[in-house]
């Protein structure tokens, strides 16, 4: 060390941080020819600590050239090369300093840093186990072989590691969110949430820290405190991208959507290609009911990042909401190209094609989706549901309802086996308390259910049966709001997860809860299979089985189910005495018209189903009722584009003209119920009737002829008629439903009575007295009550 005093002052003033008058001594010690290799060496550090790592690195290759085995100069310049992310730079002057000093721990760390941030993790987890070979307690370089071990895909070493560093410094900010980030991405949530915690702790304004606390308490569906630590991230650093994403994330969860909405477009205007944040923006403003705001979301990310498989979905989940079909259909078919076996596509792509009609392509995409992901619990319930449109039989249907009950089921109650023991303690009434009856719905809103739910809600014993909903809805409206006024307590339960449903019924004292979706869109099965009532039913979704081990009943009538068809399903069936269905119009209008055929001189048939419905058998069935009617026409309701044209390829194959075809569109509903004033009789669809659809039609005065099957859902007509006492339009095989639906477009006559007389028809039948309904639905759980579950 130089004992001159202008160095010394200079060194000085460079301790105590006085840079400028620093730089000025240095200069004139080295215009003296003082010290040149110590000088050059201090003015390098000098220039570093003022941001000019050009100008250090320029004075530690001027000291290099005149004392070339200074070990400091070369440690510096390794680290100032670093900072300029010269990386293969920085690890030349390691090594070259190595070569001087073998046994620094420090210098074997810095090498590794240098071939970490090259990628070559391999050499760099040499370097850091050289490390601490020799310096045992490095915890900087126990935390960055942790991250090399990590990135290549040895996530035990890296664990080992990111232990050893905080073994020998606790309080070591990054090897807890390191190891914290570690576990979480193996689903140790717990252990993870504990460490992030500490350092936050040690680290509180680390926005990094913050952040990544915040994702493992989302994870863990702490949403309300995910939010309290990303808003604190986010208000320390307002520039962080993914501070505002991050927080929108937990926003939504917590069910805040608008504030949601407007992190998240914070998010994109801070980091204009932060495609995530504009997916789930998307997301939002869908959920918000902004569908132009979603599309346009959905489009910004993609077009950053056109292999996005989960923003095509989700644009392509939303153009199905708008109708637009075939443009969603496109986004899917992209997306398969990025991946053949995305389990999520492949399912979202099966409810496209169902939609149109395409039903086998549908159930063969629900396969391959299931078949990809078996945990894909929403695909593999659209199997089960759509099984029912294609099977004339109720085997096929049976089968893979307990496939599903295996997969997603037997494992939850696995993990509570005390659970059915624990509710059927439970007593089930109790003196001078009603007893409670939980409906769980997702389509508690202005939806078919509710022309069923309405009679059943508006007539129950209130004296005797207290009645609590829980509703899984996405977009509430006028009808959710006059569900809500029937009954004594209204859950929305849209934003909790299965498990805390289930707690909440639990919490509730339920005594008897009922599915009024089952595997249907939205269905809530996993709140079911946790056992959360002591007696627990299906009613309404369709007249089949759940499957389910957890359901003990499933409410149905005599004729959707005769004698000897309760091997079909795993509950036991309770038959009503009158119809599984009860039904109000919600309609003021239209009013009944006259018989169109007396003004067009022809018979129009029509069905207004869901388009999967016109399976080929439906489609031959009709054909036989067309040769023999040359001049009769069909009123049919399929999308436009693709569907439409894949409906009339297959009745052409079926020997039907589609040029004798009316194609309508999906409208609202009193515009939908105006449809059949064009249409003088209905044909029903086979193997599954029309349920919904062919109340409508009665209501607006056109008699429906069914094809009376095998199945629960294929008897639906055969159940409506009887109840009406029309029962003469319901054939028993296949050559009857053609004779039936001619005999009947040949006798205008009689058309023309039966448009004048089957609205009041249906109005007197049970099919309309919601008192009636109410009173044998009561019936049926006082039945449930006493039996208990089995």
């Amino acid at each position: 060390m130089t004992a001159n005093p202008l160095v010394a002052e200079a060194r000085a003033r460079h301790l105590a941080g006085d840079l400028h008058t620093a730089r000025t001594l240095y200069e004139a010690a080295l215009a003296n020819g003082l010290d040149v290799a110590e000088i050059r060496f201090r003015l390098g550090i000098l220039e570093w600590q003022c941001g000019n790592g050009v100008g250090a690195l320029a004075q530690l290759d001027d000291a290099l050239a005149t004392a070339p085995d200074d070990l400091r100069c070369h440690f510096v310049r390794a680290q100032v090369l670093h900072g300029l992310n010269r990386f293969a730079d920085a690890a030349s002057a390691c090594r070259a300093a190595l070569a001087l000093d073998p046994a620094s721990a420090d210098l074997h760390c810095s090498l590794g840093n240098a071939l970490q941030a090259l990628g070559d993790h391999a050499n760099a987890i040499d370097a850091y186990t050289q490390t601490l070979a020799l310096d045992p307690a490095h915890a900087d370089a126990a935390n960055n072989l942790g991250i090399s071990h990590r990135q290549s895909g040895a996530a035990d070493a890296a664990e080992r590691a990111y232990r050893a560093a905080l073994a020998a410094q606790p309080a070591h900010a990054s090897a807890l969110t390191n190891l914290g980030t570690l576990l979480r991405e193996q689903d140790r949530l717990d252990e993870a949430i504990v460490l992030l915690r500490d350092a936050v702790r040690v680290d509180p304004r680390a926005t990094a820290n913050l952040i990544n606390l915040g994702v493992a308490l989302c994870d863990g569906q702490a949403f309300a405190e995910a939010t309290q630590w990303l808003a604190r991230a986010a208000e320390l650093d307002p520039h962080d991208a993914q501070a505002a994403y991050n927080l929108g994330n937990a926003l939504h969860g917590a069910g805040r959507h608008a504030e949601s909405a407007a992190q998240f477009r914070r998010a994109v205007a801070l980091d204009p290609a932060h495609a995530d944040a504009f997916n789930n923006l998307g997301s939002v403003c869908k959920r918000l009911g902004e569908f132009g705001a979603a599309a346009d979301a959905f489009d910004a990310a993609l077009r950053l990042r056109p292999d996005f498989i989960a923003a095509r979905n989700n644009a392509a989940n939303l153009l199905r909401v708008l109708g637009r079909h075939d443009d969603a259909e496109a986004h899917l078919r992209i997306a398969l190209t990025y991946d053949p076996r995305h389990s999520a596509t492949l399912n979202n792509l099966g409810n496209v094609l169902k939609d149109g009609g395409a039903l086998d392509d549908a159930i063969d995409c629900y396969r391959r989706a299931v078949a990809s992901d078996p945990r894909n619990v929403v695909a593999h319930s659209n199997l089960v549901y759509a099984l029912g449109f294609q099977s004339e039989t109720a085997g096929p249907v049976l089968a893979e309802a307990l496939n599903w009950s295996v997969q997603h089921e037997a494992p939850l109650l696995a993990s509570q086996p005390d659970a059915h023991a624990r509710v059927a303690a439970r007593p089930m009434s109790v003196s001078g308390r009603r007893l409670r009856v939980g409906y769980v719905g997702a389509d508690f809103r202005d939806h078919c259910q509710a022309l069923f739910l309405v009679p059943l809600l508006a007539h129950h014993d209130r004296e005797r049966f207290e009645i609590v909903c829980y509703a899984n809805v996405a977009r509430p409206d006028a009808m959710t709001r006059r569900l809500a006024g029937y009954v004594d307590r209204w859950r929305d339960v849209r934003d909790l997860d299965d498990a805390s449903v289930a707690q909440l019924i639990r919490d509730d004292g339920i005594d008897i809860l009922v599915d009024l979706t089952m595997h249907m869109a939205d269905g809530r099965l996993g709140v079911f299979a946790r056992r959360p009532a002591p007696v627990q039913a299906s009613w309404l979704a369709y007249p089949g089985t759940s499957g389910l081990a957890s359901i003990d009943y499933r409410l149905t009538d005599p004729h959707l189910d005769p004698a000897g068809s309760d091997r079909h399903y795993r509950e036991r069936s309770l038959r009503l005495a009158d119809s599984f269905w009860c039904y109000a119009p919600l309609a003021d209008g239209p009013a009944v018209n006259a018989l169109p055929a007396l003004a067009t001189g022809r018979i129009t048939f029509g069905c207004l189903n869901n388009p999967c419905k016109l399976t080929d058998r439906t489609l031959r069935l009709w054909a036989g009722v067309f040769d023999a009617l040359p001049a009769a026409r069909m009123v049919l309701m399929v999308p436009p584009g693709a569907s439409r044209a894949r409906i009339a390829q297959r009745m052409h194959a079926q020997g039907l003209d589609a040029a004798r075809v009316d194609f309508v569109s999906f409208r609202p509903r009193a515009a939908y119920l105006a449809t059949y004033h064009t249409i003088d009789v209905g044909l029903d669809t086979f193997p599954y009737n029309g349920h919904t659809t062919s109340l409508d039609a009665l209501w607006m005065g056109v008699p429906v002829v069914t094809r009376v099957g095998g199945t629960a859902a294929g008897r639906a007509g055969l159940s409506q008629l009887a109840n009406l006492d029309l029962l003469e339009l319901a054939a028993h095989d296949d050559a009857a439903f053609v004779e039936t639906a001619v005999a009947l477009a040949r006798d205008v006559d009689r058309l023309a009575a039966l448009r004048e007389s089957l609205r009041a028809r249906l109005e007197r039948s049970p099919l309309m007295d919601g008192a009636r309904f109410a009173r044998q639905i009561e019936a049926a759980f006082d039945l449930m009550g006493n039996g208990r579950s089995s």
